[in-house]
């Protein structure tokens, strides 16, 4: 398979399934780069597999339930923002963070609003996952700057080296609008794809400024 493909030959959710691992792990794979359930459907159809909306469902959500954290960084540029997305046409606000040099997305949560106290909350639970004593926080001015001081951390206004984030954020949008034109989700299950999301850009995305590795290989190795 492809370098992209998910590693889900041994993932203990695949167990029992009689679909192949290989269409499977595709299916999981165009589901994260963007397509919808009903449009995965569709492709199997192609090479005589067959099978319901329900079951593909239930494909992408075993692998959601099994992605882990992604690993532990000691990051020394991390950029923060935020995005507001539409659910079920109602607005919840999407915080992420990223390690500028080796393009890990360290962590992401939703609220149901912005401003400086999700912003702190957002930051305090990034701490607990990552080792960010010598981190320098890129921000800009919307709630981060009060935030960063009530939590004793380091940052600054920077908008040019938070590239970055934006366009993931960008790329984001992107996908969850198309995603949700034909699947209304709440925030739980919105929050399990976004998990996968992370997971797919973290493990299996190579990026061409990290010579072909992903983030996940920049850290740990």
């Amino acid at each position: 398979m492809p370098r992209e493909a998910l590693e889900t030959a041994n993932v203990e959710c695949w167990e029992r399934e009689r679909t192949a691992t290989s269409v499977r792990a595709f299916a999981v794979r165009l589901h994260a780069t963007g397509c919808s359930l009903r449009e995965i459907r569709e492709i199997p159809r192609l090479f005589g597999v067959e099978r319901s909306h329900q079951a593909i469902f239930q494909w992408v959500h075993r692998v959601a339930d099994s992605v882990g954290d992604p690993p532990t960084a000691t990051p020394s540029r991390v950029a923060v923002d935020e995005t507001a997305i539409k659910i079920n046409g109602e607005w919840s606000w999407l915080y992420a963070a990223i390690d500028l040099d080796t393009k890990l997305i360290l962590d992401m949560e939703l609220f149901g609003s912005n401003g400086t106290d999700p912003a702190a909350a957002f930051l305090a639970g990034l701490r607990e996952k990552h080792d960010l004593f010598e981190a320098e926080f890129l921000v800009d001015q919307f709630g981060y700057r009060t935030a960063i001081d009530r939590l004793g951390l380091n940052g600054r206004v920077n908008y040019t080296d938070r590239n970055l984030i934006e366009k993931w954020f960008h790329t984001l949008k992107m996908r969850i609008d198309r995603f949700h034109n034909s699947w209304m989700g709440n925030r739980s299950s919105t929050r399990e794809w976004l998990e996968q999301y992370v997971h797919y850009y973290n493990y299996q995305r190579p990026h061409q400024s990290l010579d072909e590795r992903t983030p996940a290989e920049e850290v740990l190795n």
